[in-house]
């Protein structure tokens, strides 16, 4: 099966450069899961989600489309990482308590990854997908920020972006709706920290090859201009969006 594949030509430096998610988002997934034995974090990429949810379940399954962001991940013990897409697994019926989607289910065929997962989670199960979109800094360095995004790139976002955009609101979610908590992520970046995030961009990768040129070493100028000391730290603050459901099969409705 193909795949929309934005993220294997920069895997390493995806793996450097994403924010990390918080601690207590992982605590609220454990919470509420009806077990702690499995789960399957699909999309893992550079297995972030995954080695913060082994903390908690007895067995991790991270799985990616792409064996180049597989090859980046960190190993875990209990952690097992396999290349196969979000659509198809070689994963049995009902073995689930949790499935996991961090900043990724925008790719997915959405109908068949839910009837996947629908197959795969025991009943009571529960389903999480989650995001995040640009984040903020201060003011002015925001200005430069919201210019490079919308007037540099907005021609170049793939049109799944948009569900990033929108929070996820109007996604397709066929399960028992739960509530939400309020969670946000932070990172204290310098510059060149800042401008490693902006290049796994898939945004930018486009831009580049449409247009020959990197759009980010263009934009480097004007950010200084408003960051100061390209050394000095700065924390950037990105508000998470959710989707995060339970499966209730018929016989138990």
């Amino acid at each position: 099966m193909s795949f929309s594949d934005h993220f294997s030509a920069v895997a390493a430096s995806y793996a450097r450069a994403r924010p990390r998610y918080p601690r207590r988002w992982f605590r609220y997934l454990a919470r509420i899961a009806p077990d702690r034995q499995r789960v399957w974090d699909c999309a893992t990429g550079n297995g972030q989600a995954a080695i913060a949810l082994a903390d908690d379940f007895s067995e991790v399954i991270g799985s990616d489309a792409s064996a180049a962001q597989v090859r980046q991940a960190r190993s875990h013990s209990r952690v097992q990482y396999q290349v196969f897409p979000a659509e198809a697994t070689p994963l049995p019926d009902t073995s689930l308590d949790l499935i996991t989607v961090a900043q990724a289910a925008h790719w997915f065929d959405l109908p068949q990854f839910y009837a996947e997962a629908q197959r795969l989670l025991k009943p009571n199960g529960v389903i999480a997908l989650w995001g995040y979109g640009r984040g903020s800094f201060n003011p002015d360095i925001d200005r430069v920020f919201d210019h490079f995004y919308r007037d540099w790139l907005d021609p170049y976002w793939p049109p799944e972006r948009q569900w990033v955009e929108q929070a996820y609101v109007g996604l397709p979610f066929p399960f028992e709706s739960l509530p939400v908590p309020t969670f946000s992520m932070q990172c204290d970046w310098t510059l060149f920290d800042f401008l490693a995030y902006l290049r796994t961009w898939s945004g930018v990768q486009q831009f580049q090859r449409q247009r020959g040129f990197d759009p980010v070493w263009a934009i480097a100028p004007e950010l200084q201009r408003v960051w100061g000391e390209p050394q000095r730290y700065r924390r950037m603050t990105w508000p998470l969006f959710a989707k995060v459901g339970r499966w209730q099969p018929d016989c138990l409705r």
